[in-house]
């Protein structure tokens, strides 16, 4: 890929257009590690919905042990979010170039621990019991993906969403429906415009789900197949997305204190 066009991906200066082909990347990306993740640690972790709702019933059920890990899965997802929310505004005081972009390397970072280091952690749960491995997984998930979820709503101005689909779904079924409404009877007042989808957020909307989903086959079988090296690809897209904004940083640091 082009310099320019990696730079435009991830860089301090946006536009619309970097907005929404950063966000598909990162939907497969998302969809690859909910599913592959899945496999791994038998928990989905790219949304909080089901957490939240699951702390509720155990909580009421008192299941206090799975309560704790419910909250813990929050908290890291929040984190991971809060972490994204500190590196951005440190870099965007110091007019760096990796304003989003080091929210992207640390989390590639991450996935290459959990890529790298999983086999080896499981190995070792094996002797020890899986139950010590799960919760550290399944907290490093989240972490991961509350991070990548804050980068895409900072940089897009919460217009998109890659970690989950709920709300994505739901405004393309709105989409959907302004689509295919019938504008040919006339309304009761004639100052009203006719009902019309916006079909470039239609087709933004589609191909984010789309991605996600794909993403998700894509995870899901290469985990299935490799294991946990399975991600390793997905970190290092990351690095390359990210690498450039960083490295124009690194080369500018050297002038800036001299």
């Amino acid at each position: 890929m082009p310099a320019a066009f990696l730079r435009g991906l991830t860089g301090r200066h946006r536009t619309r257009s970097a907005n929404r082909q950063l966000g598909a990347l990162l939907a497969f990306n998302a969809g690859a590690i909910n599913a592959g993740g899945f496999l791994a640690v038998q928990r989905y972790t790219s949304h909080m919905t089901g957490v939240v709702s699951a702390l509720a019933d155990d909580l009421v059920l008192g299941a206090w042990v799975a309560a704790g890990a419910g909250l813990l899965a929050l908290l890291a997802f929040i984190g991971g979010a809060m972490v994204t929310a500190i590196l951005t505004n440190w870099a965007r005081r110091r007019a760096m170039h990796s304003e989003y972009a080091l929210a992207l390397l640390l989390e590639a970072l991450l996935l290459l621990v959990f890529g790298l280091l999983g086999g080896t952690l499981a190995l070792w749960s094996a002797h020890v019991g899986a139950q010590a491995l799960l919760p550290a997984t399944v907290l490093l998930l989240c972490f991961i993906m509350g991070l990548q979820n804050a980068v895409v709503t900072k940089i897009s101005q919460a217009e998109i969403r890659t970690t989950h689909m709920t709300g994505v779904i739901t405004d393309l079924g709105i989409e959907l429906g302004r689509l295919v409404y019938w504008n040919r009877a006339m309304p009761a007042d004639p100052a009203l415009a006719p009902v019309l989808a916006n079909r470039p957020r239609l087709a933004l909307l589609a191909l984010i789900a789309g991605l996600f989903f794909v993403g998700g086959l894509t995870g899901a079988l290469a985990f299935k197949h490799f294991g946990f090296v399975a991600t390793v690809p997905l970190a290092l897209v990351l690095v390359v997305l990210a690498a450039l904004p960083v490295l124009d940083d690194l080369r500018a640091a050297p002038r800036t204190s001299a």
